[in-house]
């Protein structure tokens, strides 16, 4: 055998390994796919521009066909300017627009396909490794059936994101500190949330110092090398806005503030989940979003009983305070919280026990309401 087939086995292994996974993957997405295209072409639009063309996504490809630099001011004063979206995927788009016969919007759809499939492989990784392969395939396909899982296949930055986080969280978990490290910086070139990686990584890291401080070595070294790469991508990326904006290190808060978004602590969700009980039609809303925090937050504790890994608690944990305590987008916490797979791994675990065709039975059922949903969704009010 070659080193090149020496090299490769481990690959093929655990492609193999994933293969159930992501064919899985696949199947839910394409009928979520096909079912977006039917509902569309029923109501004489089009599928393809609501996955590529529309809201964040329009934003990204005119990043990266003309840059930084362009913003909308609203009626009322609001700055909404392009400097608040990560530069990862427009960069990526332009990459890829510009050395193949696809135009911008057509590299951002082809990216999130890959992106998504390397993000489900990423999840069946941890997963397997954390609860074995079952649970791994149970993880991936609950991920895919998630309402807004459509978000998956559009030209936004969730995928890729998702993707970065969790490959970057298994190499934590198996101790390749420098790689995580490289990952973390690229998912903080990819989304502010970018930070959950960063945290996740550097508890993990200070839990393991503290675990092996009697016995220092080369894995101290790599340890301390991935702690530093972490947090760069979005550090230079925050700094470069600051500095492009005049406003210092803090201009990228600024920027967020043209969009009336920042951190409160979740004050303005509570008060917009309250208004939603002055009218009897609109209480059910409110009801609805109780539940749906309170599943989030039930899943969160179940994580921390279960005892998942240092890591993905940090990440898991991160993800939500970040998505639910945002001061405004209230209708975009379901698709801000898509990265958080780590909560789905009670579920996940619930699932596997089940036998294989009442748990298909199951998923089944799900994903044809998750593509009907995400149909609905997008031919309505949608995603910003």
């Amino acid at each position: 055998m070659t080193d090149l087939e020496t090299r490769a086995t481990p690959r093929a292994t655990a492609l193999r390994r994933a293969a159930p996974a992501l064919l899985g993957y696949a199947a839910v997405r394409a009928l979520g796919l096909l079912t977006l295209a039917l509902w569309s072409a029923a109501r004489d639009k089009s599928a393809y521009t609501l996955l590529t063309a529309r809201w964040d996504a329009l934003w990204y490809t005119r990043v990266a066909e003309l840059g930084y630099g362009y913003e909308v001011r609203l009626p009322n004063g609001d700055v909404h300017s392009n400097l608040a979206f990560f530069p990862l995927l427009p960069w990526l788009e332009r990459l890829l627009a510009r050395t193949t016969p696809l135009s911008y919007a057509d590299a951002g759809f082809a990216l999130s396909l890959v992106a998504s499939l390397a993000a489900a492989w990423g999840i069946f990784a941890v997963a397997d490794h954390v609860y074995g392969r079952r649970v791994g395939v149970c993880a991936v396909l609950l991920w895919a059936v998630l309402p807004v899982g459509i978000v998956q296949s559009m030209a936004y930055s969730e995928s890729l994101f998702t993707a970065l986080a969790a490959w970057s969280l298994y190499a934590v978990l198996t101790g390749r500190w420098v790689t995580a490290g490289a990952l973390a910086a690229l998912a903080g070139l990819t989304r502010p949330v970018g930070l959950a990686v960063v945290a996740a990584l550097w508890a993990a890291a200070i839990a393991a110092h503290l675990r092996d401080r009697q016995s220092p070595g080369a894995t101290t070294a790599r340890r301390a090398l991935g702690m530093l790469l972490a947090p760069l991508g979005a550090a230079a990326y925050v700094l470069w806005v600051g500095h492009h904006t005049g406003k210092g290190p803090f201009g990228y808060l600024d920027v967020q503030a043209g969009w009336r978004n920042g951190f409160d602590g979740g004050y303005a969700f509570a008060r917009f989940v309250a208004d939603k009980f002055t009218s009897f039609p609109s209480a059910l809303a409110g009801v609805g979003l109780i539940v749906g925090v309170g599943l989030v937050v039930w899943l969160y504790v179940v994580c921390v009983r279960q005892g998942q890994p240092l890591p993905l608690l940090v990440y898991a944990g991160v993800v939500t305070a970040l998505a639910l305590c945002a001061s405004s987008y209230f209708g975009s916490k379901p698709r801000l919280l898509l990265p958080a797979f780590p909560l789905l791994l009670p579920l996940a675990l619930a699932l596997a026990r089940l036998r294989r065709p009442r748990s298909t039975a199951v998923l089944s059922v799900i994903a044809v309401a998750s593509a009907l949903y995400g149909a609905f969704w997008l031919n309505g009010s949608g995603p910003p």
